[in-house]
């Protein structure tokens, strides 16, 4: 056991230096391309920040913006071309795709993931792509995690965990946010206020090492300039409570529109190659009249801070930017959905501050924290990443309010409406229970109680156990509707050779949670293909289960 954990902790630290030092390419990447794309050849440059070698003011060149439109598509349909003929899973905001790899692969992701993932994410936000550094980020580095796991020759157990650390390790560096992210990395797999605990002493020291290493490039400041605000009287509390209630609305709306949109464009007609184009012409012709929508968007959120933007245009800007990052991000680009987000979040709290006459500042930034933390159901790890890269500790505790009421407001209605989407991240499940990572491991705990009669069943069930049940052939209804159905691959079978996680995918809404192979358990996952006589317990509809079986031999004691 000592070995093992120091083995980790060695681990950890290995992983926190390639996060930061990851986050350092990828960042040298972001600029050249901003420089090639929009800046030659749209001749715009937007506000950037400070403290990252950017100046506040807005550069529109001879050709006013009729350019702008020309970078946007060139550039999503480069990155279009490159994951689609590469690695289709790239595709899209990479949080979800570090998150479904955790519960679905055993943390398994392709190698040749991270650097396409890398540079085609780079291409998509410097020609103007309105999505942010999160997503391909958490990919990245969480990319990194897996391939050292493969390298090391470690379990998927292990590997789920270097997953998570690598994770930590990139959005530490990226963002400056240490403690924030070692949380991000552990709650992001849930979205019912569940953390994967075991996990989070590894993300902190991952977050810590990467956040020392990039600050030997780039300095230790916070991301953005806050003055230093603080409540007042108890009065204040209660528009802070007003703000929370008005983010919750609108993290409510924001995966609404985001998948529904993303919907809309897998209905279109043609290849998946050139829809990242067409969502980049749109968002290109958006930009001709609002240009504040291109990129990430941080130097204008700087600007909302320091009290520098209109009300109308804070309002305006507060859809405009939800509609152009679910152009960018929906349509197939590749970036992430945490950045625009909090300038949706930004321009939505600099509107009620000013409505309110509250300072601009405060507001912003717990609009921020709020709005993202509602919408992607993080609301601890978002609360403190904010704080930490704005340097607003001092409105931690009215943050701590809205945040929290964002957050309820957004889970009751996503529920009394009944939303189909109700986070931006769709490869969450709700609670360790529903992830197919811990179902295996209560199935076993269950199984060998079964087996050592530490469970008293009905008087009716007592000859039987559940492997007997499952082995039988007879149902085990869930309350789902779907039921499992256990049976081993026959030789000869068609099944030989595939990935066990794409066995049955004809088969609408089956899934493989385990197979079982010379005494051991096996996540379900494409790193791991099926042999003859492997055992697979399936969860399928109920009235296609008939289907899995006709396809499986009667299984031998697992």
């Amino acid at each position: 056991m000592f070995k093992e954990k120091w083995r980790l902790f060695v681990d950890t630290i290995l992983l926190g230096v390639i996060g930061g030092l990851s986050a350092q390419v990828f960042m040298c990447l972001l600029r050249l391309f901003d420089d090639l794309f929009l800046r030659r050849l749209a001749g715009y440059q937007a506000p950037g920040l400070p403290g990252e070698g950017g100046t506040l003011t807005q550069v529109i060149g001879p050709h006013h913006l009729w350019l702008v439109p020309v970078a946007c598509t060139l550039g999503g349909l480069i990155s279009g071309l490159l994951v689609y003929g590469i690695a289709p899973e790239a595709e899209g905001h990479g949080t979800d795709t570090a998150v479904r790899a955790y519960h679905r692969s055993g943390g398994f992701i392709r190698l040749r993931v991270p650097p396409l993932k890398m540079l085609t994410s780079a291409i998509t936000i410097g020609s103007g792509g309105a999505a942010g550094r999160e997503g391909p980020t958490a990919l990245i580095s969480a990319g990194f995690g897996s391939i050292y796991a493969t390298l090391t020759r470690r379990s998927d157990a292990d590997r789920r965990l270097l997953v998570l650390i690598g994770m930590a390790a990139g959005l530490s560096a990226i963002f400056r946010s240490p403690i924030g992210t070692a949380l991000f990395a552990v709650e992001v797999l849930y979205n019912g206020m569940d953390f994967e605990s075991d996990a989070l002493i590894y993300t902190m020291i991952a977050s810590v090492v990467a956040y020392a290493v990039n600050g030997l490039f780039v300095g230790w400041a916070p991301l953005f300039s806050v003055p230093a605000l603080a409540p007042t009287s108890f009065v204040d509390y209660f528009w802070y409570l007003v703000l929370g209630l008005a983010c919750g609305v609108m993290a409510a709306l924001v995966p609404v529109v985001f998948y529904r949109l993303r919907d809309a464009f897998h209905r279109l007609p043609g290849p998946p190659h050139v829809k990242p184009a067409l969502g980049g012409l749109a968002l290109g012709l958006l930009a001709l009249q609002l240009p504040q929508v291109l990129g990430g968007g941080y130097g204008w959120i700087q600007l909302a801070i320091d009290g520098r933007l209109a009300v109308d245009l804070m309002l305006a800007l507060a859809f405009a930017k939800l509609l152009a990052f679910a152009l960018t991000v929906s349509s197939g680009g590749s970036g992430g959905v945490f950045a625009p987000t909090l300038y949706v979040g930004a321009m939505l709290g600099g509107v009620l501050g000013r409505l309110l006459h509250q300072p601009a500042a405060a507001f912003v930034v717990v609009g921020m924290a709020a709005t993202f933390g509602g919408a992607a159901r993080v609301p601890i790890a978002t609360l403190w990443m904010v704080t930490e890269m704005t340097g607003g500790y001092k409105l931690l505790v009215p943050a701590a309010l809205a945040v929290m009421f964002s957050a309820i407001v957004q889970s009751l209605l996503s529920g009394h409406l009944r939303l189909k989407y109700i986070s931006l991240y769709e490869a969450q499940v709700a609670s360790p229970a529903d992830s197919p990572v811990h179902t295996t491991e209560y199935l076993n705990v269950a199984l060998r109680l079964l087996e050592r009669h530490k469970i008293r069943l009905p008087a009716s069930l007592d000859p039987v156990n559940l492997r007997d049940i499952l082995a039988a052939g007879l149902p085990v209804d869930l309350p789902d509707g779907r039921q499992f159905v256990l049976g081993a691959v026959p030789p000869g079978s068609p099944l030989l050779g595939r990935p066990a996680d794409r066995a049955f995918e004809e088969v609408p809404e089956s899934s493989v949670a385990a197979a079982f192979r010379a005494g051991q358990t096996l996540l379900a996952h494409g790193g791991v293909t099926l042999r003859a006589g492997d055992r697979l317990l399936v969860l399928a509809p109920a009235a296609l289960c008939d289907r899995i079986r006709r396809r499986l031999a009667p299984p031998v004691p697992v």
